[in-house]
């Protein structure tokens, strides 16, 4: 039996209690790789069970991990800290970093995806 059995529109695999860490690693990063194309071309079904299949790893492995280590610059402190030091001290409009323009595709670009 695959190690993902898809019956109908339900994904199942392997509890993620039941794996070890490097199972669980592995788990994490493949379906962390896949989620772009499924969030792109993946049915709405797929999306769910996408969606399913992650919460479950990632709410494992933050269980196993409760004090893992978090980078400063990745909480809303950090962030603001960055926006105040990169915009001389005032906060740049939000979504925005100083003398990034922002377009329709978010800060950085103005010509959709994959444009300049």
């Amino acid at each position: 039996m695959d190690e993902h059995d898809e019956r109908g529109t339900t994904m199942t695999g392997v509890d993620p209690d039941r794996l070890d860490d490097q199972q669980l690693m592995k788990e994490l990063e493949t379906i962390h790789r896949t989620r772009h194309d499924t969030l792109l071309y993946g049915s709405n079904d797929a999306l769910r069970a996408h969606n399913d299949r992650m919460a479950q790893l990632e709410g494992e492995y933050l269980r196993r991990n409760p004090r893992r280590f978090v980078s400063p610059g990745r909480t809303r402190e950090g962030a603001r800290e960055r926006a105040a030091g990169a915009n001389g001290g005032r906060a740049a409009p939000e979504g925005a970093s100083a003398g990034t323009p922002v377009g329709k595709w978010g800060p950085g670009t103005t010509g959709g995806p994959g444009g300049a």
